[in-house]
């Protein structure tokens, strides 16, 4: 299972214990792209950066590889998307994992992917 970046925000967030339960359920992983996302965010709290920290160090992060680089430009060549979604849904379908994401429409024209949304509140 690859986590999205809004699932690896939500695991964390107070209210979304349901997310948190299945981030822990899972045998989950993430890409090198929602890492940047997530710990790029120019407004987190010395508190939640360590957090998300302990999280990233917890999980194993997928490398953007030629591969993926490969299935990225394929995806790029279908639709306009945004350049994390697409790194992120090649990703997925590389490594034949299942997206969690909170952003299904994102995602549910890519064939061969499966997108789950975990978020219920």
């Amino acid at each position: 299972m690859l986590l999205d970046s809004n699932i690896i925000i939500y695991a964390l967030e107070p209210g979304y214990d349901s997310v948190r339960r299945f981030v822990d359920q899972q045998k989950a992983m993430v890409s090198t792209v929602s890492k940047v996302e997530v710990l790029g965010y120019h407004r987190l709290s010395p508190e939640h950066r360590q957090k998300l920290e302990d999280l990233f160090h917890a999980l194993p992060v997928l490398p953007v590889s030629n591969p993926v680089i490969e299935q990225a430009i394929a995806l790029r060549q279908q639709r306009k998307v945004s350049l994390g979604d697409t790194l992120i849904a090649a990703t997925a379908l590389v490594h034949d994992l299942e997206l969690a994401t909170a952003n299904i429409n994102d995602f549910d024209w890519i064939d061969g992917l499966d997108v789950i949304n975990p978020v219920i509140r």
